[in-house]
């Protein structure tokens, strides 16, 4: 067992734990923190560069937010855009694109024209674009394979001149780097610690991993669907279920110039199909992500099928949810086809019909199943009112310990759900911060 005592122990070492690191070392007296990870490195999971869409999302092309939630969401992009702008390695960790939003169709179009009416006066960046003002920008998609321009009505709105992607392994490395790096600090990171229990005894947290035992007076876990687990450990988030939708990606040659999004569809859950530059595979272009439930937590790694089975908690509730969701057709039959592009040879097919909606000049030799890309987001099922909630999850037991499952919308989110814990935390702990080095650093304007 260590004998030191953390002020602040944080579990979890990917874009939403080092946020947290970086920000209670820079920003408040907290003197001693420790962060474990259970790999050797940050952000081996859905911080991993190839296993999420690489996107700075802002809320300008996100058709499922709400006014609220896109400035909300524009906010915490700003943040994480100021800090990466600030590094003298910037051009590791955000990357300029031109991106859209892409409506087509009289329906979509429509609905474009109302969304940019409401959005416009927020974001002076945001521009309504028509048919040839898209093919400026991206000609792959204005037209269609004969060369010429398409037929069908279609809209969008972008931008050509913004920050829209990021390399969030390289920006969980360098919150860590620079938390290391603070004076005055006690700041411990260890690697290879995979937390196995937390429980409490005499006021402090117990975290036990398979060679150690730690200590501390505060904790927050960001780990995923791990975090759920070890939540219930101490008897929190009992009336949740985990359910984990995989996305999977396909690779084509670079025939987008920039971040191509389509319209989401309000019957379904899950993230519409977009294409994307891949920052860290030059001269490729990334389509997807497709949706598929699977029983484990971490892509590509079946061991975590026990700690699934243990969030799953599986009773009449969760398969009430379950039923209901089957039962809406557009939901259906996107969870089946969804299954069907997991099959070789057939998901080509399939995958190819949607992925023309963007580009409709796409060939079937032109894709190539992305293997070993794309992660898992853990999705919590709210048991006693029967439904899937989807967006950000959060269990702050008023303890001093918060458990993070989902942050939303991804890692552009990081810093500020870094800054929702550390005053809370601060709080807890009776902790000081320095509100105008913070404001000054994360929050003002250039």
């Amino acid at each position: 067992m260590s004998n030191e005592v953390y002020d602040l122990l944080i579990i979890g070492g990917g874009i939403t734990g080092a946020a947290l690191l970086y920000q209670t070392a820079s920003f408040t007296d907290i003197q001693s923190i420790g962060l474990l990870e259970k790999y050797a490195a940050p952000a081996r999971v859905n911080s991993l560069a190839s296993n999420n869409s690489q996107t700075l999302h802002c809320g300008d092309i996100e058709t499922n937010y709400s006014l609220e939630k896109a400035l909300k969401v524009q906010r915490a992009a700003a943040m994480l855009a100021r800090y990466c702008l600030g590094q003298p390695d910037k051009d590791h960790l955000i990357f300029r694109y031109p991106k859209m939003v892409l409506g087509v169709g009289a329906h979509e179009c429509a609905l474009l024209r109302e969304r940019f009416t409401q959005l416009s006066p927020h974001y002076p960046r945001l521009r309504l674009l028509d048919l040839k003002a898209i093919a400026r920008i991206e000609p792959t998609v204005a037209t269609g394979p004969d060369g010429k321009l398409r037929q069908e009505e279609l809209l969008a709105l972008g931008s050509s001149d913004e920050y829209t992607a990021v390399d969030f392994e390289a920006a969980a490395r360098s919150f860590v780097r620079q938390a290391q790096h603070i004076d005055g600090k006690a700041i411990d990171v260890r690697y290879n610690q995979q937390v196995q229990r937390i429980h409490i005894e005499d006021g402090c947290f117990l975290v036990e991993t398979a060679s150690a035992c730690f200590r501390s007076r505060s904790l927050v876990v960001c780990a995923g669907g791990h975090s759920l687990k070890l939540a219930q450990d101490l008897g929190y988030g009992l009336d949740y279920s985990c359910l984990p939708v995989a996305g999977s990606y396909y690779f084509t040659p670079q025939i987008l110039n920039g971040k191509v999004y389509t319209v989401q569809n309000d019957k379904l859950p899950f993230a519409a199909i977009h294409g994307d530059p891949d920052v860290q595979v030059p001269g490729k272009t990334r389509f997807g992500p497709t949706a598929l439930i699977l029983p484990i937590l971490e892509r590509y790694n079946y061991r975590t099928l026990p700690d699934f089975l243990r969030v799953f908690r599986f009773d009449r509730r969760v398969a009430r949810v379950l039923w209901d969701l089957f039962k809406v057709p557009d939901i259906r039959n996107y969870m089946l086809k969804n299954i069907l592009f997991e099959i070789p040879i057939i998901r080509k097919w399939l995958f190819l019909r949607d992925a023309r909606k963007i580009v409709p000049g796409l060939r079937y030799r032109d894709l190539e199943f992305a293997h070993k890309v794309g992660g898992i987001r853990p999705q919590l099922i709210d048991k006693p009112n029967m439904k899937l909630l989807m967006g950000e999850a959060k269990i702050d037991t008023g303890i001093g310990a918060i458990f993070n499952m989902t942050p939303s919308p991804g890692g552009t989110s990081c810093l500020e759900n870094a800054e929702q814990d550390m005053r809370t935390i601060a709080a807890f702990l009776g902790a000081r911060i320095d509100e105008e080095s913070f404001r000054r650093t994360l929050c003002e304007a250039d």
